[in-house]
């Protein structure tokens, strides 16, 4: 079968997903899954969630490019795209992964700093005297 391409997102993170019939191997840059994100155990958990619920852990092979942003926004933004990936791949998977809100795009990014405030709500030390 062909590959299936997919885009995930994530605050400044943009991961371009490849998904195809394999044996459950995953590239993230080149690199294996744990030498990608190293001892960072929760967010590998999170980047695997779609392929557990699916039950195709051990039956696709998965190659992402992942850039912008920190390991948190990159492992949220590679596991959008692996569930977008999912999708496209198995029509019958979107009963599993929109539940559990696995397709939707988390839009939440940082708000933008304002003038005369130290961040973006933050407001300089006020002095009585």
């Amino acid at each position: 079968m062909r590959k299936i391409y997919a885009t995930g997102k994530r605050k400044s993170s943009i991961a371009k997903v490849w998904l195809q019939p394999g044996s459950g191997q995953i590239k993230v840059n080149n690199l294996s899954l744990d030498a990608w994100l190293g001892g960072l155990e929760a967010k590998k958990k999170r980047v695997l969630q779609p392929l557990v619920l699916t039950e195709q852990l051990s039956l696709v092979d998965i190659t992402v490019q992942v850039l912008g942003g920190g390991f948190s926004g990159q492992a949220d933004a590679v596991r959008h795209g692996i569930s977008k990936a999912l999708n496209s791949y198995d029509e019958a998977f979107r009963a599993i992964l929109k539940p559990a809100g696995l397709l939707t795009r988390d839009s939440r990014v940082v708000e933008r700093k304002k003038y005369g405030r130290r961040k973006a709500r933050r407001s300089p030390q006020f002095s009585k005297r």
